[in-house]
C-alpha cells in the first residue's frame, strides 16, 4: 500500500538545500533568448547515483559524468541543452570536463563532485564561446526557487518542462524527493531515455540510494517508448543530501523499501509526462502483457507490439487494427500460442483465441478515438506481466524530424566545422 504522498512545489529543488539556476546562452541559436544552461547544487554533501544510456555510442558527458560517480559523490550538475556533445572525439571530451571543472571551482568543489549533463544536435562540437561567458552567472544566480527554471532550461523538442516533487514521512521525520526531466524523442525502454535529475533531503545509505535507483529506473523509465530509439546522452542522476535530518534510511528496512516506492511515484508521473509529450504524437497507450510464461517473454511482446511502426500508425488513425498487434506478438521471440491469444481495448475484446471476437467494431473504434486509452494482450500460457506506456506515430512526427540542417548551418557560421 502507497504511503500518503503530499504533492509539493519546487520540482528538483523541493527537497531542502537543493539550489538551482539557469541562464541563456544562444547554444543553438545565438539570437534565442531561452534557456539552456542550468545547474543543480547541494550546499552540504550528498550521496547520490546514476543511470546511463546503453547505446554504445555514448556521448562526452555521459562518459565524464560515470567517471565522476565512481569516483566520488556528486553535488552538483550542469547541463546544457541545444547539443548533445556526442561524436565530437578528443575536443567534446575536454569540452565535458571543462564544464565540470570550472563548475566545481566557482562552487569550491572538488571536479569530481559536479557531474555533466547534454542534450540537442548529435555531432557537432559544443560552442563554449557562447557558454563559458555565464558561469559566473549561473553561480551567482542560485536560488530554491529556481528548479522551474532548470526543467525549462533542459529542455529541447519538448513543448513544456517536467517537474514534479512530494513529500512523504518516513519514521519520525518528512522528507522531500522532487525531480525534473526532459524527453520527447528517441525515446525507447533501454535505460536510461532521456535527462532526469533527481534530488532528496532524505538521509541514506548509498546501498538503499542505488538500489532504489536501480529499481525505481526499471519500473518507470524502462517501461516508456515514443520511437524507438535509444539516445547516446540518456542520463538519470540521483543525489540525497540528509538536510532532512531524519534516521539514516539502510538497505533492508522498511523505510528503505518505502523509500524506494516514493521515489518510484515520482518517477512515473516524470515518465509518463515524457510519453505525453513526445514528438507530435496524439495518442497515450497503456499497453499490458499478461499470461506470458515468463518475464523475459512478456517484455519482448510488450516491446515489439510498443515499438511496432504499424501497430503506431494505426492508433494515430484511430484504427482499432488487432491484426498488428497479433503480428507483431508472433514475431517477437515469445513462446505463444496463438489460439490462446486474448486482445482487449480497454476492457472490450479484440481478439478471443486469436480470432475476431463478436464485440462491435465501432465500440473499439470509439475507444481508439480517445487521446488515451489500454491495451491487453492476454497470451494464457504463464503468470507473467509486463507494462509499457506508448504513444503514436503521426505524420506530423515525421516531418519534424526530417532534418536538422539549419543547426549544422549556425555551426559552420560559428567556425565549428
Amino acid at each position: 500500500m502507497d504511503l500518503p504522498y503530499t504533492r509539493i512545489k519546487g520540482g528538483v529543488c523541493a527537497a531542502k538545500g537543493f539550489l538551482g539556476s539557469a541562464v541563456s546562452c544562444g547554444i543553438k541559436n545565438p539570437d534565442s533568448d531561452r534557456l539552456d544552461l542550468c545547474l543543480i547544487y547541494s550546499d552540504r554533501q550528498c550521496q547520490s547515483a546514476g543511470m546511463f544510456t546503453q547505446n554504445r555510442v555514448k556521448a562526452a558527458p555521459v562518459r565524464v559524468s560515470q567517471s565522476h560517480l565512481r569516483a566520488e559523490n556528486a553535488r552538483a550538475i550542469i547541463t546544457n541543452s541545444g547539443n548533445a556533445n556526442a561524436c565530437t572525439g578528443p575536443i567534446g571530451m575536454q569540452d565535458a570536463k571543462n564544464m565540470a571543472k570550472e563548475t566545481a571551482r566557482l562552487l569550491g568543489l572538488r571536479q569530481r563532485e559536479v557531474v555533466v549533463g547534454s542534450t540537442g544536435v548529435i555531432g557537432l562540437p559544443m560552442p563554449m564561446m557562447r557558454i563559458e561567458p555565464h558561469y559566473q552567472n549561473l553561480i551567482d544566480g542560485l536560488d530554491p526557487k529556481k528548479g522551474p527554471n532548470v526543467a525549462k532550461a533542459i529542455i529541447t523538442s519538448d513543448t513544456h518542462e517536467k517537474e514534479f516533487a512530494i513529500s512523504v514521512k518516513l519514521g519520525d521525520q518528512r522528507i522531500r524527493i522532487g525531480g525534473c526531466a526532459k524527453g520527447a524523442g528517441m525515446i525507447n525502454p533501454n535505460m536510461a531515455t532521456m535527462l532526469c535529475y533527481v534530488t532528496t533531503d532524505a538521509d541514506i545509505s548509498k546501498k538503499c540510494l542505488k538500489k532504489a535507483l536501480e529499481e525505481s529506473v526499471e519500473n518507470t523509465f524502462n517501461r516508456i517508448t515514443i520511437d524507438g530509439d535509444t539516445s547516446t546522452n540518456d542520463s538519470v542522476i540521483l543525489m540525497a543530501n540528509g538536510a532532512a535530518k531524519n534516521k539514516t534510511i539502510r538497505w533492508g528496512t522498511k523505510d528503505c523499501q518505502n523509500f524506494s516506492h516514493a521515489l518510484q511515484f515520482v518517477m512515473n508521473k516524470l515518465a509518463k509526462a515524457i510519453v505525453r509529450d513526445g514528438e507530435r504524437v496524439t495518442k497515450f497507450v497503456t499497453l499490458e502483457v499478461k499470461g506470458a510464461r515468463n518475464p523475459s517473454d512478456a517484455k519482448k511482446v510488450a516491446q515489439a507490439v510498443a515499438n511496432s511502426a504499424l501497430v503506431k500508425a494505426s492508433w494515430n488513425g484511430e484504427d482499432p487494427n488487432w491484426g498488428r498487434l497479433i503480428h507483431a506478438v508472433g514475431y517477437s521471440g515469445a513462446s505463444i500460442r496463438e489460439e490462446l491469444i486474448d486482445i482487449y481495448y480497454d476492457t472490450k475484446r479484440a481478439c478471443e483465441g486469436g480470432l475476431q471476437s463478436k464485440t462491435n467494431p465501432e465500440v473499439l473504434r470509439n475507444i481508439v478515438n480517445k487521446p488515451e486509452f489500454k491495451i491487453t494482450i492476454d497470451l494464457g500460457i504463464g503468470e507473467a506481466t509486463h507494462r509499457i506506456y506508448a504513444s503514436d506515430l503521426s505524420p506530423e512526427y515525421v516531418e519534424f524530424n526530417r532534418s536538422e540542417y539549419a543547426y549544422w548551418k549556425q555551426a559552420k557560421r560559428d567556425g565549428l566545422l
